[in-house]
């Protein structure tokens, strides 16, 4: 009786296991279809030296994602002065004929915008990697429990 419950539990974590890592690289995939669909590529010159490896390459993982959303940080950053999509707001909220500065907050708003975009990309890629590693935990501990059963 020890024994059958033992090989159910471990064959069903087994076959959670095959779901979870299925899932993890299904969703791996997804991220990467809809980065290259974006057409993406960071500029072939001029990046930060932190960013160099990533020269005219195109977008299409989390890693990647992150790195071209701390490109345009520091573009939005660059452009505002330091200031944040929030400042540069309730600064033209309080000049409201102050046209350049309008133009800044559309500028802060579309970059934060996209930033956050490319770093919801690379959430998800990391949640795909989490789900793979709970696909490869749950294959471990279900074979201990098959293992533990057929003795």
């Amino acid at each position: 009786m020890v024994q059958t419950l033992l090989s159910l539990v471990g064959l069903t974590l087994i076959g959670a296991a095959v779901i979870l890592v299925l899932q993890g690289f299904a969703g791996r995939r997804q991220v990467t279809r809809e980065l290259e669909h974006q057409r993406i590529r960071f500029p072939a010159d001029g990046l930060p030296a932190a960013l160099a490896g990533y020269a005219g390459r195109p977008v299409r993982t989390g890693a990647e994602a992150r790195a071209y959303s701390e490109m345009i940080g520091g573009h939005v950053l660059s452009a505002t002065g330091g200031r944040t999509y929030a400042e540069v707001s309730a600064e033209a909220q309080r000049n409201t004929g102050d046209e350049k500065l309008g133009r800044l907050r559309q500028t802060a708003f579309m970059g934060e915008t996209l930033r956050g975009a490319l770093l919801g990309a690379y959430q998800a890629w990391q949640v795909t990697l989490l789900v793979i590693g709970l696909g490869v935990l749950c294959a471990a501990i279900g074979t201990g429990f098959l293992a533990v059963a057929l003795q």
